[in-house]
């Protein structure tokens, strides 16, 4: 099978430092310290396919460095490089430019690192004509198109099921999320378009789904805020996720939260939209700290979409019997296989958070919900 693959290496890099994206604000996030996401997403889906033994069975084709070749000579397989000249800055349009070769190649597959932006990018170029297939590895910030798998692992095993004959084909959604909108904590996404991609259930994440505003959804948050504000330490520190169900917490506070930020309330003082940096400065005592989260509607995605300033060094240090999981049982139900996923970018945290977690549905009222994800 020829498989194309392309990395797109600044995306990502706005998750952490809390930009909620890397559109258009590439040199803020390098001034506020941020790392390159995407070269590891992009070792770590090609290391699994090494480990699966698909080598021999794929021709690869790649761009020069810093959109794929890199990795690809890193992991220690072989690809030919498309005759692409990139800048020492890379944009939308080498994305299109190398998409376009691909597919003029005559690749089965084109496997792209990235987030809902590059997949925009793809179906800029293409429309909905090409023959080749598409499959997101997820490296973006948000990523609420349905074209990715879950994790860079996922990714490898539903590229494994397609040469097996054992993956569907199906056009998913591309979302086009207002990344200036969001910075400006408004919530604007629309559907984009389709892309014809491969599908293996519980290996590809669905589209994210708005929440529902209903009266009977609005009086179920409430209920959970209640309950969560009345358990809570006067004297702990609460790092507070995005989402309508953890403001509604807020609310019951009495502080403004952000809608799609990451905030911290300890003690009656509130920080907002803060990222890694901060959380890691105002948090004093980690044995007292509680991170409050609800997963993302249908993708049931927990931690690695939308809320990177909440890192694996933050996830390590509260640990994981100090997350409280917040869903409506109208979220929980929309969820496929009710089942949450992690993909947090490290696998030993990913390993530390799956089993069973405590998802707290309504006043007094919880579930013990399986988490699965990550390598």
């Amino acid at each position: 099978m020829r498989m194309g693959f392309i990395v797109n290496p600044i995306a990502g890099m706005g998750g952490r430092v809390g930009l909620k994206g890397t559109d258009g604000v590439l040199e803020e996030a390098l001034r506020r310290g941020a790392k390159p996401v995407a070269p590891g997403r992009a070792r770590e889906f090609l290391s699994k396919l090494k480990k699966l033994g698909l080598e021999e069975r794929l021709r690869i084709l790649t761009c020069p460095a810093p959109m794929g070749a890199g990795e690809v000579e890193a992991i220690g397989l072989r690809a030919e490089v498309l005759p692409l000249q990139l800048e020492e800055e890379t944009s939308a349009e080498d994305t299109k430019r190398a998409v376009r070769m691909m597919v003029e190649t005559g690749v089965d597959l084109i496997v792209f690192v990235g987030g809902d932006g590059t997949a925009k990018d793809i179906l800029d170029a293409l429309g909905c004509s090409a023959d080749a297939l598409m499959l997101g590895v997820p490296s973006g910030v948000k990523m609420y198109s349905g074209i990715f798998a879950v994790s860079p692992s996922d990714a490898a095993e539903v590229v494994e099921a397609l040469l097996e004959g054992e993956a569907e084909v199906m056009e998913f959604e591309v979302m086009d999320a207002d990344e200036e909108a969001i910075r400006r904590d408004e919530f604007i996404v629309r559907l984009y378009g389709l892309l014809r991609g491969p599908y293996v259930p519980a290996r590809i994440q669905r589209s994210k789904q708005v929440t529902l505003e209903t009266v009977d959804e609005l009086e179920n948050q409430r209920a959970i805020a209640r309950f969560v504000v009345e358990e809570m330490d006067p004297d702990g520190t609460y790092i507070l996720g995005p989402g309508t169900t953890v403001k509604r917490v807020a609310e019951q506070l009495g502080v403004d939260k952000t809608l799609l930020g990451v905030d911290i309330y300890q003690g009656g003082a509130f920080f907002k939209d803060v990222n890694e940096e901060e959380i890691l400065r105002v948090v004093r005592d980690w044995d007292k700290t509680w991170i409050v989260v609800s997963p993302i509607g249908r993708q049931g995605i927990l931690f690695g979409r939308g809320n990177q300033q909440i890192t694996p060094e933050i996830l390590r240090r509260v640990g994981k019997r100090h997350i409280i999981v917040l869903a409506t049982t109208n979220k929980l139900r929309g969820i496929e296989g009710e089942v949450l996923r992690v993909d947090t970018g490290d696998n030993s945290v990913d390993e530390m958070l799956r089993g069973y977690i405590r998802v707290i549905t309504d006043y007094r009222e919880w579930r013990l919900v399986r988490v699965d994800g990550g390598g």
